[in-house]
């Protein structure tokens, strides 16, 4: 009878237990399912930001601007730094004559432009002022003009002046005496500009061969020959002589146009002085 129960109690927990069980298995089969396709959605997100992620790079490198590599530019030397190297490598020595040479031609030419500027006046308005002059106030009156006025054209007429008293032979030969002395004023300096213009290139000559001497000397002390061993004396002796020139060239430019000027300062001279004779002679005023 116990036996009979205990199975009988068997089989209803068999009966009983049995869906329970096939539910826990569906739950379990269900969770596990649930799981997978989770870790099937995580591992789909992580792929598809991650193919995000390049894509977005990809366009980002695209449609940015590549950037060039801009190489460095070489420092720039000034106009007067690459004249000061020039000068230290060509030599001290005779570049220091070359340049005394420039600066004192120059400061010669210079004083000579300004004083041959000031002195290349209007004489025919001169010469008409002084004829109002002479025809309403007389000889001293003229002769205050003249005095009073710069440049030696009126020079040459106030000394013309002064002798008016004596006659017209004196008045002439008093304007030619004047006339010279004030060329001589004129053309001052002007000897000076002429000798820096041979000075500088001779000096650079010179330095050439000094320099031709040394690169030889060289060559004659060494056993093997290199071209640098030598290069330093002939470039030397180059430099010297493009400075030289340079300086000639420069003060010749200066000499040619301070001598046209004296050129036509000395015309305008012999042109109003004999007009001033022949309106001496026509105002009656001088004795002939």
């Amino acid at each position: 009878m116990k036996k009979s129960l205990f199975f009988t109690w068997i089989a209803v927990l068999t009966v009983v237990l049995s869906p329970l069980t096939s539910l826990a298995e569906e739950i379990d089969s269900t969770t596990a399912t649930t799981e997978q396709t989770a870790d099937t959605a995580g591992a789909t997100k992580t792929d598809s930001s991650t193919t995000t992620k390049v894509a977005a790079e990809v366009t980002k490198e695209a449609t940015s601007p590549k950037e060039e590599k801009i190489a460095p530019e070489a420092p720039t030397s000034s106009f007067t730094e690459v004249i000061k190297e020039k000068i230290i490598e060509g030599g001290t020595a005779f570049m220091s004559i070359v340049l005394i040479c420039l600066i004192l031609g120059l400061a010669i030419a210079i004083e000579r432009v300004i004083t041959l500027n000031l002195a290349s006046g209007n004489s025919k308005k001169l010469l008409n002022d002084v004829k109002t002059k002479l025809m309403t106030d007389g000889i001293s009156s003229a002769k205050d003009l003249c005095a009073k006025t710069k440049g030696p054209v009126a020079s040459i007429f106030a000394q013309g002046l002064v002798r008016a008293d004596e006659g017209i032979a004196a008045v002439e030969k008093s304007i030619e005496s004047h006339g010279s002395a004030e060329m001589n004023k004129l053309e001052k300096g002007m000897s000076w500009v002429s000798l820096f213009i041979s000075l500088a290139p001779m000096f650079g000559f010179m330095g050439t061969v000094i320099g031709m001497i040394d690169a030889f000397d060289t060559i004659e002390q060494a056993e093997d020959i290199k071209i640098d061993q030598v290069a330093g004396g002939i470039k030397t002796a180059l430099l010297t002589t493009v400075a030289g020139l340079i300086v000639a060239v420069i003060l010749q430019v200066f000499y040619n146009y301070l001598s046209s000027t004296i050129d036509s300062i000395a015309g305008k001279m012999e042109d109003a002085s004999n007009d001033f004779v022949d309106l001496l002679v026509a105002s009656g005023k001088v004795k002939k």
